[in-house]
């Protein structure tokens, strides 16, 4: 998401942290700060037909920030920025959790291990300046892993890796990906 307002966006990007972690959480092997402002930096690039409900979904989290927080006057041309990672996963996550059992942020934190990107807690992204930009670099690799669908064809390495895919999972829109995972893994009941 290019940025044009840096007070709108820093509100905004708290705002959504908070959807998914403890703000004045201060132990940085619990927080993923760093992380998620790389997701909030990443545009989400669909290329599968309907993944532009993800992209959508993600957006539509603006308008819920602008009325929660009674924003006023702003700048079309910021509500019309590229989707980022971070909305997509946010809202994603909360689809997740209401078509099955477990909380948003739970789904969040789920989608992150899939794709490998839990070991990057504040700690890990921030020990040194080296690690900051090679943890900067590999986080960037995963996500164009993602959004390329360079995973394999049973979506592993992706948001939704299955044990028995039916269908190349890279060709597959992230909603039945997401149905598909559901059921294999009992979600519905039992969370993520």
């Amino acid at each position: 998401m290019t940025k044009t307002e840096g007070t709108l966006d820093d509100l905004y990007f708290e705002w959504l942290y908070k959807q998914v972690g403890a703000v004045n959480n201060r132990n940085p092997k619990r927080s993923y700060w760093e992380l998620c402002r790389q997701l909030y930096k990443t545009p989400f690039i669909w290329h599968v037909p309907n993944d532009d409900g993800r992209d959508m979904d993600g957006k539509d989290l603006r308008d819920e920030f602008i009325t929660e927080c009674d924003i006023q006057d702003i700048e079309i041309n910021w509500l019309q920025l590229d989707c980022s990672m971070l909305e997509m996963l946010i809202a994603l996550s909360r689809r997740a959790s209401f078509l099955s059992s477990g909380e948003p942020g739970d789904w969040f934190y789920k989608f992150l291990e899939h794709l490998k990107l839990r070991r990057y807690n504040d700690s890990e992204y921030n020990d040194t300046l080296e690690n900051h930009t090679e943890a900067e670099k590999k986080i960037q690799n995963i996500l164009e892993r993602l959004i390329y669908r360079t995973y394999n064809t049973r979506g592993v390495g992706g948001l939704f890796p299955l044990k028995n895919a039916e269908h190349d999972q890279r060709k597959v829109e992230i909603w039945y990906q997401m149905s598909v995972y559901l059921r294999e893994n009992n979600c519905i009941e039992n969370g993520p």
